[in-house]
C-alpha cells in the first residue's frame, strides 16, 4: 500500500497553482502563436516555400540574424565589462551609470530609433565624422586622411545611419541591459577573496579571470547572450528609423512582415513569422543545451 501512497508536498496548492500556470501560459503565449500556425496551414507547401524563400525575404533573414548575432556577441563582451565595473569598483556617479544601463528597457523603441538616427545620421554628432563628403571624414577616414595613411584603409563608402552598421548599432543598444543584468548578480555573489587567493598563489590576472571568474559567470553570460540575441531578432521600433528599410540591403524581417500586412498579404506575413518563430525556438533550445552542458562541465 505504501507504493501507492502519495507524498504530500510541504507547500500546499500545487494542483491549483500548476493548473493556473498552464492556463495562463496557454492563454498569453500558446494561443497567439497557434493562430499564426493555423493561418499558415491554409497554404499549400508550394505557396509556403514561395512566401518564405524569395530573394527579398532571404536578404531580410541575412541582415536580421547576422546583425542580431553580432550585436549579441559584442554585448556579451562589453556587458561583462560593464557588470564587472559596477560590482568591483566604487567611483563617483556609479548609481547614475547603473541606472543608465536600464535606459533601453524604459525608453520606447521609437524614441530610441529617432535618437540614434539623429546622432548617427550624416548631420548628427557622430555621423558627421563619417560623412564621405564632409571635411572631418576627409581629414581622418579617407584614404589620404590621417587614419587612412596610418592603416592603409579606404573607408570612402562607410556610413553609419541607413546602412547595415546602423542596424547593428540599434540592436547593440537595446541588447546591452540583458547581459549586464544577468551577469551582475553572479559577480556580486562571487567573493573577491577568491581572486585575491588566486593572486596570492601566483596566478596572473589573465589566469585569474579565465580560471576563477569566467567559469563562475559563464552560464549567466550565455543566458545574457541568448536573451540579447532573442530580443534583437524581434526588434522593430528602434531599427526602422536608422536602417533606412532598403529592400535587399537594410530591410529587417519584422519590417518585412509589417509591410506584407500593410499589403493585406496575411498568409505571406504569417508564413515568415512562423519561420522566425521556429528559428528562434531552435536557437534558444541550442543555447539552453549549451548552458546545461556548461553547468555539468563546471560541476565536474
Amino acid at each position: 500500500m505504501s507504493l501507492f501512497r502519495r507524498q504530500r508536498s510541504a507547500l500546499p496548492g500545487l494542483n491549483l497553482t500548476l493548473g493556473f500556470t498552464v492556463f495562463y501560459l496557454g492563454l498569453i503565449v500558446l494561443l497567439p502563436l497557434s493562430a499564426a500556425f493555423i493561418r499558415t496551414f491554409g497554404m499549400t507547401w508550394e505557396e509556403f516555400v514561395a512566401a518564405v524563400s524569395s530573394p527579398r525575404v532571404f536578404a531580410s533573414y541575412r541582415i536580421t540574424f547576422f546583425a542580431s548575432f553580432a550585436a549579441a556577441l559584442v554585448n556579451m563582451v562589453f556587458g561583462l565589462v560593464v557588470a564587472w565595473v559596477l560590482t568591483r569598483y566604487s567611483f563617483p556617479g556609479k548609481r547614475l551609470v547603473d541606472a543608465l544601463v536600464d535606459l533601453p528597457f524604459a525608453l520606447p523603441t521609437a524614441v530610441a530609433g529617432i535618437a540614434l538616427t539623429s546622432i548617427y545620421a550624416k548631420n548628427g554628432w557622430v555621423g558627421t565624422w563619417f560623412d564621405p563628403d564632409g571635411r572631418m571624414f576627409q581629414k581622418l577616414f579617407a584614404h589620404e586622411g590621417l587614419l587612412g595613411r596610418l592603416t592603409g584603409l579606404d573607408l570612402s563608402g562607410a556610413k553609419l545611419a541607413y546602412s547595415e552598421i546602423g542596424v547593428f548599432i540599434a540592436l547593440t543598444f537595446i541588447g546591452l541591459p540583458f547581459v549586464v543584468r544577468t551577469v551582475q548578480p553572479i559577480l556580486e555573489e562571487l567573493e573577491p577573496e577568491l581572486e585575491e587567493a588566486s593572486a596570492t598563489l601566483g596566478a596572473s590576472r589573465w589566469k585569474t579571470v579565465t580560471r576563477v571568474v569566467l567559469p563562475e559567470v559563464y552560464p549567466a553570460l550565455i543566458t545574457g547572450f541568448a536573451l540579447a540575441f532573442a530580443r534583437a531578432l524581434g526588434e522593430y521600433g528602434s531599427v526602422v528609423f536608422i536602417s533606412g528599410n532598403m529592400p535587399m540591403r537594410t530591410e529587417i524581417t519584422p519590417f518585412l512582415i509589417i509591410t506584407k500586412l500593410g499589403e493585406y498579404d496575411y498568409r505571406g506575413a504569417t508564413a515568415i513569422a512562423v519561420v522566425m518563430l521556429l528559428a528562434s525556438f531552435v536557437l534558444l533550445l541550442l543555447i539552453n543545451l549549451l548552458q546545461k552542458w556548461s553547468r555539468r562541465h563546471q560541476a565536474v
